[in-house]
């Protein structure tokens, strides 16, 4: 096995000369496997199209209607599948020549070490050739990718991009048609703990990047939404968790417990109201199982992850451990209000708390 037995994956929609030229450079590279899904160009590109097909190393597929750049490259892996089930992996390149040929011989080659790995080409933004909205919007979106799902990765945006035929059939499951596709493999390749590698590549703007596809703001807000949607799901989820107990712990306090004759002067141990012991613990419990439930279904999406129950009760009672002995250690220490402090501290808790509930208590294994 070498470099060359990878398959490069290459999506275009109303390409110019800079394809052809870029399929010319991989073959002079050596590369002998090349795709080309043509995402519903249209008659006028047919030519172009036509020409390709004339290298014994290129193969073009497609189909007539713009499925987008997550459909094309969903479409070229599952071809690849049938066509070249021996191929070590696949590598996907953009077709606007801002991946080199070494470039993508680089991400091959880490391929070929890494090969249970995500590769992922990283470009250096900090370059001076690189266009603000590109820097400012590559580093937001790496910083919130880290907070949220735990990987630190400086090119969150890049097309260039190796797995093995192993991982093919994970990223024909990966949600998404158009450019949020990306985004999402990541993701899903994150909650699986697929290790990333990320192999430093060129950083190549053509004409300040006009030739992309990519809308600013209609393809941000997609990107944006997918990497959030979970996040959301679970502050919801949290919210109605916490709505439940309120109503359970109501509901109880003032008419349920009163009906069972119960005296709410009784007191138990440390003085704690037998009423409210009861009343707090069974709203709590109802609460705890509902926010179970929906992480696990609604939000992780989890279908098997054995002892996921335990696991996250021992995360809710280390979160209660935690967060009382920050609050008491602080207010000791600097004397600052409780309340402000349980503010901070809970918020604070509650993104580490979504962290490890994602990676640990409703994690699986691909």
């Amino acid at each position: 096995m070498d470099i060359f037995d990878t398959v490069v994956l290459i999506p275009s929609l109303h390409p110019d000369h800079l394809l052809t030229e870029y399929v010319e450079d991989l073959i002079r590279h050596g590369f002998r496997r090349i795709v080309v899904v043509d995402d519903g160009s249209g008659p006028e590109y047919a030519s172009l199209f036509e020409g390709l097909k004339s290298y014994p190393e290129c193969e073009v597929i497609g189909y007539a209607v713009n499925g987008g750049k997550g459909h094309a490259l969903k479409y070229g892996v599952r071809h690849i599948c049938q066509r070249y089930p021996d191929a070590t992996g696949i590598i996907t390149a953009d077709s606007d020549g801002q991946h080199t040929s070494e470039d993508v011989m680089k991400v091959a080659a880490a391929l070929l070490e890494h090969p249970d790995d995500l590769i992922v080409g990283s470009r250096d933004f900090k370059a001076e050739n690189v266009p603000f909205k590109s820097r400012a919007g590559n580093r937001l979106t790496s910083v919130f990718f880290a907070l949220l799902y735990g990987r630190w990765l400086p090119d969150t945006q890049t097309g260039l991009r190796g797995f093995s035929l192993r991982l093919a059939p994970l990223m024909l499951e990966v949600p998404g048609e158009r450019f949020e596709y990306e985004m999402n493999m990541l993701i899903i390749c994150s909650s699986r703990h697929i290790r990333f590698q990320t192999v430093p590549i060129r950083t190549i703007y053509i004409e300040e990047n006009r030739r992309t596809h990519f809308r600013p703001f209609h393809d941000s807000a997609r990107i944006y939404a997918q990497l959030f949607r979970n996040f959301f799901r679970y502050a919801s989820a949290s919210g109605l968790s916490t709505v439940l107990d309120i109503a359970v712990f109501t509901a109880l306090d003032k008419w349920i417990l009163p009906l069972t004759g119960l005296d709410p002067r009784l007191r138990v141990l440390w003085g704690i109201s037998l009423a409210v012991l009861i009343a707090n613990g069974t709203a709590r419990v109802c609460s705890s199982v509902f926010n179970y439930k929906v992480n696990k279904s609604f939000v992780f999406h989890t279908k098997s992850s054995r002892g996921s129950f335990g696991r996250y009760v021992l995360l809710a009672v280390a979160v209660l451990i935690v967060s009382s002995t920050l609050i008491s250690s602080i207010n000791s220490w600097l004397g600052w209000d409780k309340t402000v402090l349980k503010i901070f501290v809970d918020t604070f808790l509650f993104f580490i708390n979504y962290r490890l509930q994602r990676s640990w208590v409703f994690a699986e294994r691909a």
